[in-house]
């Protein structure tokens, strides 16, 4: 009863962390505007659902090489390839976050927290940093 109990309870808590991690890609997707951004600046409306099927078809691939350890012999010439479309993907992501920084003076202002505005990026940094410390020293060892 216990070995079905411990089954259910890591399911539970798999399918949970997923929804949420799940959650949070999609949200940052959607604050970012980085669909409609990539169809404005390629004048490409008419493919949305291509880009937005090539995302969710890469995220389901990318999962199911991670889970089942997914090896490809192939030459330097295919990692070339697949550098070339991480360089552009973390470009994109890059030049999308620019853009959405200048939300937070709009909210700030918006909801009256002008006087709050130094405390939140500082607790943004401060986090990052933990985060980042906590991963190189603690987790990795």
């Amino acid at each position: 009863m216990t070995a079905q109990l411990s089954l259910g309870l890591n399911l539970l808590l798999g399918i949970a962390g997923g929804i949420a991690v799940g959650g949070g890609v999609i949200a940052l997707f959607i604050v970012l505007d980085m669909v409609p951004r990539l169809a404005q600046l390629t004048s490409s409306y008419d493919k949305v659902h291509w880009y937005e099927g090539a995302m969710v078809g890469g995220s389901l691939l990318g999962t199911m090489s991670d889970f089942w350890n997914w090896r490809i012999a192939a030459g330097p010439l295919a990692e070339l390839g697949v550098g070339l479309f991480d360089g552009v993907f973390v470009g994109m992501l890059a030049a999308a976050l620019t853009e959405v920084l200048n939300v937070l003076p709009i909210l700030a202002k918006r909801l009256h927290m002008t006087h709050l505005l130094l405390g939140l990026l500082m607790a943004m940094v401060c986090g990052k940093v933990a985060g980042s410390l906590f991963d190189w020293f603690v987790y990795r060892q």
